[in-house]
């Protein structure tokens, strides 16, 4: 019950709760926009109405998860200055510009040339329009850059110094922007959201394979859902590899409570295992040396243990670091199977009239990339811990001053009701849209020509 009157505790919960479901929505908005632009190519090149009826349809799902993402992550902005004031003011200097940059060159860029494919459809040239669905899926690239940008200078500070009031002052941009993590956890972020996208493509076309029923969209969503994800499984090896070596080099404390070891030497990759913190020892099944091998090259390289950390960077959730670093692992596992399979079954290795089995896990693998995110997200948040700015600036010191615990415990419950709602009504609009196929598309525009056509005879 103590945790109930801790406005630390409560503070973190609530920033943890409506980021975890606002990230629900920004890797499926990012991934939807390329699975978007490619579908309007496919259109635009072959003029197939087909083509043209299934771009419609995902600009649709494209467009309500895209909104949704946007309204669930303004109340993280507000609770910069009501929950986390002091924070706020630490860092201010140096949130400005990526923060207003966000919003003024990426997301003003994404919801205009969005405008353009909802309404400029017959309005606009062909080209243009194709244009513009590429700039909607590269203003949501491009925001996620600056989102990135803001996050990892928490992780990896870099371009201030601290000021005479004790607050961080900007003195190097570029080196603030682009500190040692930003462009590793960008790459490694950015392929991991293309991959659930993708992987949604692959679970809507099998759904329409099992029902027997829309073949064409079927089989186009899962081609290019197996060859988008295929791509964003080999990119993600190099994009892994190089995050795990920026933790070896900026976090040594995160990369041991990934792995859970205390004492200093050689670092293993533990399949799974579990944490005693209050013993300080692990039971695993690991195959030794592997970490500092991913990370060095060599099986021998000794990586320091926690209890070799100075005092400030052992106050861990180290348990908790490490099972979410092995979930996010097992995940991306099982979402590459599905690609997998999801190429069988496009390229006629397996027969999706004859195997059923396949398309019943493609349905659900979306799943599995989703939550490897969610599990990688958690491992980069909880391993910086104690800090909020790591090295520098301790969680604890970052509250607002004046917090009231039962405040805290009230707005938190509120957002969890508000937020289960809006993604209720999120995933019936989603399914219905589903449900009914491009071929609604189709008919819908098939309904509006003659009214169009009686405005012209009467003009």
């Amino acid at each position: 019950m103590d945790l109930l009157t801790d406005a630390v505790f409560l503070d973190r919960l609530q920033f943890a709760g409506t980021a975890i479901y606002h990230y629900l929505f920004v890797p499926l908005s990012i991934g939807f926009g390329l699975i978007l632009a490619i579908l309007m190519t496919k259109a635009y090149k072959s003029g197939n109405e087909d083509d043209e009826r299934l771009a419609q349809f995902w600009l649709k799902l494209f467009t309500g998860t895209f909104a949704v993402g946007v309204a669930t992550g303004i109340t993280m902005e507000f609770s910069f200055g009501t929950n986390w004031a002091d924070y706020s003011r630490f860092v201010g200097d140096i949130f400005g510009a990526p923060l207003a940059a966000e919003a003024l060159f990426a997301f003003f860029m994404e919801s205009v040339f969005l405008g353009v494919l909802l309404f400029g459809r017959n309005k606009v040239g062909k080209t243009f329009y194709l244009v513009s669905g590429w700039l909607v899926w590269f203003g949501s690239c491009l925001s996620a850059l600056w989102i990135i940008i803001a996050n990892s200078w928490m992780q990896t500070p870099a371009g201030y110094e601290i000021g005479a009031d004790g607050t961080a002052v900007l003195t190097d941009f570029f080196a603030a922007a682009f500190n040692p993590s930003t462009l590793q956890r960008y790459a490694h972020v950015l392929v991991a959201v293309m991959l659930c996208g993708a992987l949604v493509a692959v679970a809507v076309g099998a759904y329409y394979l099992l029902k027997n029923r829309s073949e064409f969209a079927g089989k186009r969503l899962v081609r290019i859902g197996a060859i988008v994800s295929l791509v964003c499984v080999i990119l993600m090896v190099p994009a892994g590899h190089q995050q795990a070596v920026e933790v070896a080099e900026m976090q040594p404390a995160k990369l041991a409570a990934m792995e859970g070891a205390y004492e200093s030497g050689p670092m293993g990759m533990s399949l799974f295992g579990w944490v005693d913190e209050a013993n300080q020892s692990l039971l695993t099944v690991e195959i030794p040396g592997a970490t500092s091998f991913l990370a060095s090259g060599s099986f021998d390289t000794v990586y320091p243990g926690l209890n070799d950390m100075p005092a400030e960077y052992q106050d861990l959730p180290v348990n908790a670091v490490y099972q979410c670093y092995h979930l996010m692992l097992l995940f991306f596992g099982i979402a590459a199977i599905v690609v997998i399979l999801a190429l069988l079954v496009s390229f006629g290795v397996l027969d999706p009239k004859k195997h059923k089995w396949p398309l019943r896990i493609m349905f659900i693998g979306w799943a599995a990339a989703l939550l490897s995110i969610e599990f990688g997200w958690c491992t980069a948040e909880l391993g910086r811990q104690p800090w909020i700015v790591y090295g520098e600036l301790l969680t604890a010191d970052g509250v607002s001053a004046v917090v009231d615990p039962v405040q805290l415990i009230i707005t938190l419950v509120l957002f969890l009701v508000v937020y289960t709602f809006i993604y209720v009504v999120w995933a019936r609009s989603f399914l219905k849209t589903v449900k009914a196929g491009p071929e609604a598309i189709g008919a819908a525009e098939q309904a509006a020509k003659p009214a169009e056509m009686d405005v012209e005879v009467q003009e």
